[in-house]
């Protein structure tokens, strides 16, 4: 081999090496008060059962620090992961906070840093601002947010004051920062019309930041925010546009977002994310959402609740499947070109690999299938998916997690530093 070969084959060598350390994960999977790390092989789409650890409380939402080196997660024993089965009320409970871990480089194995930090109510979101100064953590009842400091060393700090009243709308269920890191977006959900109780009308909440305050800038809510429960929202990685998820509708729609960071006030598009929305089950919702990085498709989750039949928790006859769209490029127009079922119940969350080859959905429930004798028991799971070229997923196992009362409420996938 000449000269010339062998630097272009170490060149080569090097590049490889950095990309297969780039593609490094590790997936965090909570049951309850226990988050359980799985080592990630995207090449073969395998999940290998690693350590597991416990936090105060179940755990509610995760997020991984910009650097890489720290994560963040929220526990409470309030919510929906906390009710009974069959019960009409959640509980709000009296135990919250969030705690911070910094991330083995290695093994991906999370060790405590710094004491956790007590929240006032159950956190139902939470995430870290482009900076990696801040995380901002959105609760649902009452609605309302709060931003704190992270030190240095990735330890969670004070509490930012928020000079200006700000408006959080009703039921906040995610907050993320802009990609700009200028500005900050609340999704509140509001809730479906009951037979005692009318619509409390969602809406998405834009703010102006700039060192963990935030400033009133903007309200979206087509149609006066009725008819209108966004859940979850995505951005595009072009920053061209967000894309948002219609809980109660069972819709995607895509808001053009501007370079100054502000947000269309109509959508550019409205579609179902459903197989057939003309059979849309009373008890069908649309739940997350995630961009594939290369932007040119987008994964959404469409969740069926349970039903309750004597205590005893069944499948409620709607699609538990995840939706994938193609993306126009230069419109952002999503085109639905396959739903595939989850293999479980509610499918609350799910995440890629950093290699985007393999996605993993967490069906949350532990269900049965039909009543009585002859009924068939669906354990909570993590079902595993190949992604192909063109943004379709190929259905490649699933681990069972629990038969029980816990709930798979997250899990995530993260890239090793």
């Amino acid at each position: 081999m000449t000269k010339y070969g062998q630097i272009l084959l170490c060149a080569l060598l090097s590049v490889n090496f950095a990309q297969a350390q780039t593609n490094r994960a590790a997936l965090y999977s909570s049951l309850g008060v226990e988050l359980t790390q799985y080592d990630v092989d995207a090449a073969n789409a395998v999940l290998t059962k690693k350590s597991s650890l416990r936090l105060p409380a179940n755990v509610q939402y995760a997020w991984q620090h910009p650097s890489r080196k720290y994560f963040y997660v929220a526990w409470s024993d309030g919510g929906a992961a906390a009710a009974a089965p069959g019960a009409a009320t959640v509980p709000k409970g009296s135990l919250h906070g969030v705690t911070a871990f910094a991330i083995d480089p290695q093994s991906g194995a999370l060790r405590q840093i710094g004491q956790p930090v007590s929240l006032p109510a159950r956190p139902i979101h939470l995430s870290v601002d482009t900076t990696g100064t801040h995380v901002l953590i959105a609760y649902n009842v009452p609605s309302s947010l709060t931003v704190h400091k992270l030190n240095p060393d990735g330890t969670l700090g004070a509490q930012v004051h928020q000079p200006s009243p700000l408006d959080t709308g009703i039921y906040a269920h995610q907050i993320r920062p802009e990609p700009s890191g200028k500005d900050v977006i609340m999704v509140t959900r509001g809730n479906v019309a009951t037979k005692t109780k009318p619509e409390d009308r969602g809406g998405v909440k834009l703010y102006s930041y700039v060192d963990g305050v935030l400033k009133n800038r903007a309200s979206i809510a087509p149609n006066a925010g009725v008819n209108y429960q966004p859940r979850h929202l995505d951005f595009d990685p072009s920053q061209r546009w967000i894309y948002l998820s219609l809980e109660a509708q069972s819709k995607l729609q895509v808001y053009p977002l501007a370079k100054d960071g502000g947000l269309a006030a109509l959508p550019s598009f409205t579609k179902d994310s459903l197989t057939d929305p003309a059979r849309k089950s009373l008890r069908q919702n649309a739940g997350t959402l995630h961009v594939h990085p290369n932007g040119r498709f987008l994964y959404q989750a469409n969740r069926s609740a349970v039903a309750d039949a004597s205590g005893r928790q069944i499948l409620g006859g709607g699609e538990n499947s995840i939706a994938v769209y193609s993306v126009n490029q230069q419109t952002g127009e999503p085109t639905l070109i396959q739903n595939i079922d989850t293999r479980g119940a509610e499918p609350r969350t799910f995440a890629l690999d950093p290699s985007s080859r393999m996605l993993v959905v967490g069906n949350q429930t532990a269900v049965f299938d039909g009543s009585g004798s002859n009924a068939k028991s669906i354990p909570s799971s993590l079902a595993v998916f190949r992604v192909g070229s063109d943004g379709k997923l190929e259905y490649a196992r699933k681990y069972d997690v629990s038969s029980g009362r816990e709930s798979l409420f997250w899990m995530g996938m993260i890239p090793l530093p």
